[in-house]
């Protein structure tokens, strides 16, 4: 057995044998697991597989056994317990607390796909389920580890704008209409709002930048345009890949959306952090383009990414002036052109180090609440005239677990 895991979040590594992951669900976010051997093959330290493959659909098992021929497939999570090491959660959204909850009582170390659950209720059972056992909980929020993420950061830390007061985001979700429209994304039952599902990553974005997480919120919003698109179809068994085309256009021209289109394709929310920054995120999912752009603005400057991913740059403006494009200073953004496989990478490799090795992470489990937090909450005010809300706060027992529970490693 690669690891035993005990109560007070102490690992027991027996590096002589590889630690043991399962991927529990083979849907179209389960190319993440295949970081796992990328992980392996670039650190020497580092001893894991994929042991054992989990779908509820005979055709994810069929998947499941193709893409991992020597791993064990089967339909039900609950048959992982004693047989693996950690687990890939890469399942629905819906599904996640429930998974979550199993995996962490028996002893399983979780990577779980962000969002961390679809409501803060659920979010904080994860949470408090993990303190209470102390099996290590990881939540995927790969765009942290993203290159424009990081080169914002490093701007922000070396005091190039000064202390951050403001943070916005507009996310253009060129490609809403076929990600997120045309299969379950579309029901609110099963993902409440696309300011979970989309949002959590930007919100994790915003509170990183800022310093802080999100105290107050108010949401507004609208189903604006695929509420009216009349053609729609069940698509059970299929993947996002088998209908997406950037052919799929206009928006309001778009076929077989999904039965239930119930889900708010633009919105917008209004956040005072803890640290009194002020804060707001747009999102629309009938934009011709996709990306997102972020603007800080500290009390000596601001600055903005033009692009998300590698080709885009992060301009810095600090002197007085009229309008001005080129900003005094320009960034080039690293990494990949499209997608966030390099960032998918660093998030894998930091699981794996943290359950196989105990090394600390960079995103804690806490974050990944505030997320889900200022996304539920703004929902739940958007949808019942824009009221502001206030976050509750988590029970301090599990609060002092994911800040001062040291992770201890004999061999």
């Amino acid at each position: 057995m690669g690891v035993t895991i005990t109560q007070g979040s102490e690992m027991s590594v027996e590096t002589n044998e590889p630690l043991r992951v399962a991927v529990i669900g083979m849907g179209q976010r389960s190319a993440i697991a295949r970081h796992v051997a990328e992980a392996v093959a670039s650190a020497p330290d580092l001893q894991a597989q994929v042991t054992a493959v989990v779908d509820v659909t005979e055709a994810g098992r069929e998947r499941g056994r193709a893409e991992y021929p020597d791993a064990q497939v089967v339909a039900d999570h609950r048959a992982l317990a004693g047989q693996v090491d950690a687990a890939i959660v890469t399942t629905p959204d819906w599904t996640h607390a429930e998974i979550a909850t199993d995996l962490l009582r028996a002893g399983i170390a979780v990577y779980l796909e962000k969002p961390l659950a679809i409501t803060l209720e659920d979010a904080d059972d994860v949470l408090n389920t993990a303190a209470e056992t102390g099996t290590p909980l990881y939540v995927g929020h790969n765009f942290r580890h993203a290159a424009v993420v990081r080169l914002m950061r490093q701007v922000i830390d070396r005091g190039e704008i000064g202390e951050v007061k403001a943070v916005w985001c507009r996310h253009f979700v060129g490609n809403g209409g076929d990600y997120y429209f045309k299969d379950w994304h579309a029901d609110r039952t099963r993902v409440n709002s696309l300011l979970l599902q989309k949002a959590s990553h930007d919100l994790d974005v915003i509170h990183a930048l800022a310093g802080a997480s999100t105290s107050r919120v108010v949401g507004m919003g609208s189903l604006s345009v695929y509420g009216d698109v009349t053609d729609r179809r069940d698509r059970s068994g299929e993947l996002m890949t088998d209908w997406f085309s950037m052919d799929n256009w206009p928006p309001a021209e778009q076929t077989g959306l999904n039965p239930v289109v119930d889900v708010e394709d633009v919105s917008m929310v209004m956040m005072t952090l803890e640290n009194g920054v002020q804060a707001s995120y747009e999102q629309c999912h009938f934009t011709p383009d996709y990306w997102r752009n972020y603007t800080v603005i500290g009390t000596h400057g601001r600055l903005e990414n033009i692009g998300d991913t590698g080709g885009g740059v992060v301009k810095v403006w600090t002197h007085r002036r009229g309008w001005d494009v080129q900003g005094d200073r320009e960034y080039p953004i690293d990494g990949v052109e499209s997608g966030h496989a390099d960032a998918d990478l660093l998030t894998m490799t930091e699981f794996l180090r943290h359950v196989a090795l105990g090394e600390p992470t960079s995103l804690s489990p806490l974050a990944a609440r505030a997320a889900v937090a200022a996304g539920a909450l703004a929902t739940r005010s958007l949808r019942n005239g824009s009221v502001p809300l206030d976050v509750p706060a988590l029970p301090e027992q599990t609060i002092a677990h994911f800040t001062h529970t040291p992770q201890t490693v004999t061999r």
